[in-house]
């Protein structure tokens, strides 16, 4: 066994920040966005000091944003374009509080970020000092994992086990809460070595090693033969797993569609035959009808979560079930299974296509069948209106964009309008915030993503509410030249929530009329230093001012007010199935299906 090369500042003595420092250049880290304050100020004088003595080449750029909760959106967004971990450094008590929901999105997503807080020094732990929170105790029930660095001779090796956690198995966000006499600490620096966490390192291990036995894949392949209308859901697993290549393979090699979850969306590109787009209480509604008709239902890094499968005892009822996941845990945890495998997607998807080579699958009738489905039941609007409808501006975005820009969003209507009308050729370029579904993602999220990607063209297509809840980061756009495109689809509502008091509240909007309010978006981006601040308010303008909202070389900002009244469709009401589904008035929708909404009672969201 060749002998592991020492690193080169192995035995140099470093502060407890240095050491912070150069453990994220060895773990690839090129980009940390956060906000300073005095239990963290030994870090960020670290930061400092890195970029002073090293070339531009091996820098680590630094992204301020305008608050904590942004710092968070925006490691969140780094990570969902790149697969590496997203680092966000935070100071003490608040600082740490503001990056409670960022943790808990990424948590609630699998996706891997180091949320490094600073806080009060060791001997002030528990006395209330000033900004002090718990943040061990905070955090623990939102993140994968949590390290309060108490001995500082650990904090090298809790840094190091952090990436690891955070990386490796089901993908999440650890924190690390540093007291600033460790940060002040000096010692040596090793240059290797986690914490001992041999149980988990092993688990890991075995997972990630897993491959699929010559029986397991038999009995796979019994089940394939005995279908007759096989589908493929794909979940956000593939897409963190980079299991979309052998997914596509997989596909085309067997000839079986292949339907997304939300965050799934780009594991096929959505202009490919086989590709049914998303399924869900918004899905196409012949991606859902084809849940419907299907016999044998292959999962592969989803979870049958309720936006999908809200009633599971009907969600594909007539199918056989196989699910491929690198959590046991989500193994018949909503769906009974026939079949399963716990581990990588992409070495599973790959096994299958090795065991599987001469095994003849042969479902024209069926790809007959889908195909009939998206003909006859494709996505629709009010083409006719007079005013601008918030689909129609999405798609002629994407002619645009023609489906090579990486997709930003916020949370509510503009979300799934976005999810049903962008075009994705390759994985990694929608980001969304899924589980969560939280306000306020998707502008630090393209800020994140930005950075991430120099020369990606990147839209963040945000709502009026919900673009409010983090407006501050539209400066950070202009402060480090983003070139972040904002599209502002402005209903004067929080839509999403207007359409649910519509259905099942009988149109009593507590809380959601913003027609009252003042706010000029186009103002606030000038003033926050968009050359490029524009709305549009025809349709006949519309697609000049997209094209060169498009073109413009740095941050751009185009409100488009679209009609308050374009509702998102396909809908499954909560507690209804997808034979339940209500398709409006634009999507035709299966002969002797109800177009009124079943339920009379208020559900939760």
């Amino acid at each position: 066994m060749a002998k592991t090369r020492k690193h080169k500042l192995a035995g140099t003595t470093m502060s407890g920040a240095d050491i912070i420092m150069q453990v994220m250049a060895d773990e690839g880290v090129d980009t940390i966005f956060g906000y300073s304050g005095g239990a963290i100020l030994p870090t960020y004088d670290a930061v400092f000091r890195w970029n002073r003595r090293h070339d531009k080449k091996h820098q680590i750029n630094l992204v301020v944003p305008a608050n904590e909760q942004g710092a968070g959106f925006m490691a969140a967004g780094y990570a969902r374009v790149t697969g590496k971990a997203g680092v966000s450094l935070v100071t003490s008590g608040p600082g740490a509080t503001n990056s409670v929901t960022p943790v808990r999105d990424c948590s609630a997503d699998s996706i891997p970020m180091i949320l490094i807080c600073g806080q009060v020094a060791r001997p002030a732990i528990g006395t209330d000092a000033f900004q002090e929170a718990p943040v061990f105790n905070i955090m623990s029930a939102c993140a994968k994992h949590v390290f309060l660095v108490k001995e500082p001779s650990e904090l090298e090796a809790t840094m190091r086990t952090a990436f690891h956690i955070a990386l490796h198995g089901r993908p999440g966000p650890v924190v690390i809460d540093v007291p600033k006499d460790v940060q002040n600490w000096t010692g040596v620096f090793e240059g290797e070595g986690m914490l001992p966490m041999h149980g988990y390192f092993e688990r890991v291990q075995k997972l990630e090693n897993a491959r699929l036995e010559k029986e397991q894949a038999a009995e796979f392949f019994r089940l394939l033969k005995a279908s007759k209308r096989p589908l493929i859901y794909a979940g956000g697993g593939v897409i963190i797993a980079n299991a979309a290549e052998a997914l596509r393979a997989f596909s085309k090699r067997f000839r079986i569609p292949v339907a997304t979850t939300l965050m799934g969306i780009g594991a096929l590109d959505t202009q490919d035959s086989l590709c049914l787009n998303m399924i869900g209480m918004h899905g196409a509604a012949y991606a859902n009808y084809a849940v419907e008709d299907c016999d044998f239902l292959i999962a592969v890094g989803a979870r049958f979560d309720d936006r999908v499968a809200g009633v599971p005892k009907a969600f594909a009822a007539n199918a056989r079930i196989a699910h491929i996941d690198i959590d046991e845990a989500e193994i018949g945890k909503v769906k009974p299974v026939d079949w399963y495998f716990v581990g990588d997607a992409k070495h599973a998807l790959s096994d299958l296509l090795e065991f599987g080579k001469n095994v003849k699958s042969d479902h024209a009738a069926w790809i007959k069948h889908v195909a009939e489905l998206k003909r006859d039941h494709p996505m629709g609007y009010n083409e006719e209106s007079d005013k601008i409808q918030p689909q129609h501006a999405i798609h002629v975005l994407n002619e645009i964009t023609k489906g090579e820009a990486i997709v930003c969003t916020g949370v509510g209507q503009h979300q799934m309008f976005a999810a049903q009308f962008f075009d994705f050729k390759e994985p990694r370029t929608w980001v969304s915030s899924g589980s969560m579904g939280t306000m306020g993602f998707g502008l630090p999220a393209a800020v994140g993503a930005a950075a991430a990607r120099p020369g990606a063209l990147v839209v963040d297509v945000d709502g009026d509410g919900s673009i409010r809840m983090n407006l501050g980061e539209m400066e950070t756009c202009t402060t480090y030249n983003l070139p972040v495109k904002i599209l502002l689809l402005n209903n004067l509502g929080d839509g999403m929530v207007v359409q649910w008091q519509s259905f099942y509240f009988e149109g009593r909007f507590s809380g959601t009329d913003k027609s009252l309010h003042s706010k000029d978006f186009v103002k606030a981006a000038e003033a926050d230093g968009f050359k490029f601040a524009k709305r549009v308010s025809k349709k006949e303008h519309l697609r000049a001012a997209l094209e060169e909202f498009v073109a413009f070389e740095g941050p751009a900002f185009l409100e488009v007010r679209t009609d308050k009244n374009a509702f998102v469709y396909p809908m499954v009401g909560p507690g209804c199935t997808y034979g339940e589904m209500i398709t409006g008035p634009h999507i035709p929708g299966r002969e002797g299906a109800s177009s009124e909404d079943k339920l009379d009672t208020a559900d939760a969201f």
